[in-house]
């Protein structure tokens, strides 16, 4: 079983919230935001980490052993499951990230992420419904029309409708254009689709009353160039053979959340929005779904940090033969924790800056101020994402190191967090495609990245963050002095991603010293944002070595291919 929450962790996401740039900004824009205060947040959080302590972290190992079964064509979870989110769904947890309009609290989308981090620690699998269900009121909030926001939102926003978003396919995987399904209008003007998704998580499962599947497809006329579209399918046994789960897949983690190919057959269907403008329709829950991904990862990595820092303390060896000490006494041992902490803390305090610029991006009064957000966010995204996903894994991975082999056994948590969190730097994207939508999408294209920068070096005379930005600035320069669409640009792309992230990061690392260490709280986030700036500038020289002479690094692989074959 996960470590509880620790009831330091609730002054920590506190100091981390109040610490973030933009919040207070924030805090100005919205009645509801303003009456957010520490006491209020406090207690928010001490309920949210009391249910995942009750009733998610005991539910975590079940889910993990049983897994979910197709029976008859649906869905079974684990035993519990359904108990746990009908006291999840009656406790209001899913109204959380909504406006007022929607039942919701109207909070700051970083409060929404910070109960999430708690939700994620004690059972990751169980956060993976509710990630889906407000990506989807998030899309027909902003496409649907009357009818269906009438039919989808309260259900969404409450809860009680689960939600799938169906994009990926057999074969196609990032490339859309080679997308199957295809959508068709019958004689009475009706739309019907026709295909088979992949890797839907959720696509069928006990837990609500109906589920809604957001179905990316081609609805071009037959002959005609493809049109992606967005269409609303109910499934969940509304549609019976329409809509069907064909299998659940066997996975490395996660395996209390089901991963399903589901087959549409003649199935009814709604359009969403408007014809052919299907992908950036999808594009409006990039935000959302990404810092999700950046808050697993999180997630994963506070839950292991804490759990190598307790054993650490507990376990002896070493020092005198009749007198051993704990191995958190050892250097080597306390160097390999730092390096978790950090993490965690550098990794909060980016996703909350990112929540930030979202909600300014789309509330502030100033469209200028709008705008500088939307562009921030936007160099942002792609690196918070993949940190986050990188983090957990790697503090992961180093925790079962610092335990021994008692970390490599199911007796202690971290081999399932490790096998939980892998996932990650796939979902949203993966690694290579996050660094080479930053490089040719905010980078070369302008914009987010002189944002990024400008507000980076805002940030006062810090010597290292400086070095770190100049060292970016000069790959930046490289990288727009190559041809566009070149080999050498895809190469350098996953060091210049690195990059940028040792920049985002020293940029967060910098604002969370800014402030006094007035509480043990702050104590620790500067102590961890210290240790994270003392070797910043020779891990950016490392990257910016790389993009710049990046091109050697695999033209070995042709003598490999040919050996190969």
């Amino acid at each position: 079983m996960v470590a509880p929450v620790p009831a330091a962790d609730v002054a920590i996401a506190l100091e981390h919230l109040e610490r973030s740039p933009g919040y207070e900004r924030l805090r100005s824009l919205r009645p509801s935001f303003a009456a957010a205060g520490r006491e209020t947040l406090g207690a928010l959080l001490q309920e949210a980490a009391r249910f995942a302590d009750k009733v998610l972290a005991p539910l975590n190992p079940v889910m993990d052993r049983s897994g979910c079964r197709l029976d008859g064509g649906r869905v079974t979870t684990a035993p519990g499951h359904e108990a746990a989110w009908k006291e999840f769904v009656t406790l209001g947890w899913p109204r959380l990230p909504h406006r007022e309009e929607l039942g919701g609290p109207g909070l700051p989308l970083a409060v929404t992420l910070a109960v999430q981090e708690v939700f994620d620690r004690a059972c990751p699998a169980f956060g993976m419904l509710p990630v889906s269900q407000r990506s989807a009121a998030r899309l027909v909030s902003a496409f649907g029309n009357a009818e269906q926001k009438e039919i989808w939102l309260e259900g969404l926003a409450a809860g009680t409708i689960g939600a799938t978003i169906c994009v990926s396919e057999a074969a196609v995987g990032s490339d859309v254009s080679q997308l199957r399904t295809r959508a068709s209008q019958t004689a009475d003007g009706r739309w019907q689709l026709n295909g088979e998704k992949m890797w839907i998580t959720f696509a069928d499962h006990p837990l609500s009353e109906r589920t809604l599947h957001c179905v990316l497809a081609d609805s071009a006329s037959p002959g005609s160039p493809q049109e992606l579209s967005v269409f609303l399918v109910e499934g969940g046994g509304a549609q019976p053979g329409a809509v069907a789960v064909q299998r659940i897949e066997e996975k490395l983690g996660l395996h209390g959340s089901p991963t399903c190919v589901l087959r549409f057959a003649d199935a009814r269907a709604t359009l969403l929005g408007a014809r052919g403008r299907g992908l950036s329709q999808m594009f409006t829950m990039i935000t959302p779904m990404r810092l999700a991904v950046a808050v697993g990862g999180l997630a994963a990595a506070g839950a292991s940090a804490d759990v190598a820092l307790a054993y650490a303390e507990q376990r002896k060896q070493g020092g005198p033969p009749q007198r051993p000490v704990a191995i958190i006494q050892h250097a080597d041992v306390q160097r390999q924790i730092m390096i978790m902490i950090s993490k965690v803390h550098v990794l909060r305090g980016l996703a909350f800056a990112a929540a930030n610029l979202a909600d300014i991006a789309e509330l502030d009064t100033d469209e200028a101020v709008r705008a500088a957000a939307a562009d921030r966010l936007a160099w942002l995204l792609p690196i918070a994402k993949t940190f986050g996903a990188e983090a957990g894994f790697d503090t992961a991975s180093g925790a079962i190191q610092v335990l021994g082999g008692a970390g490599y056994t199911s007796e202690w948590p971290v081999e399932q967090i490790m096998r939980d969190c892998r996932i990650q730097t796939i979902f949203e994207g993966t690694t290579g495609i996050q660094a080479l939508d930053l490089v040719r999408r905010r980078l070369l294209r302008g914009g987010s990245y002189e944002a990024f920068m400008a507000a980076a070096r805002q940030s006062g005379p810090e010597p290292r963050l400086l070095s770190c930005l100049d060292l970016l600035d000069g790959a930046a320069s490289y990288l727009r002095s190559l041809v566009p669409g070149s080999r050498e640009i895809e190469i350098a792309a996953a060091d210049f991603l690195q990059l940028a992230t040792l920049a985002a990061t020293g940029w967060v690392a910098v604002g969370l010293l800014a402030k006094p260490a007035d509480s043990p709280a702050a104590q620790i986030i500067q102590a961890a944002a210290g240790y994270w700036l003392s070797d910043l500038v020779e891990r950016s020289r490392l990257h910016h070595a790389r993009v710049v002479g990046g091109v050697t690094e695999i033209t070995g692989i042709e003598i490999v291919r040919k050996y190969a074959r």
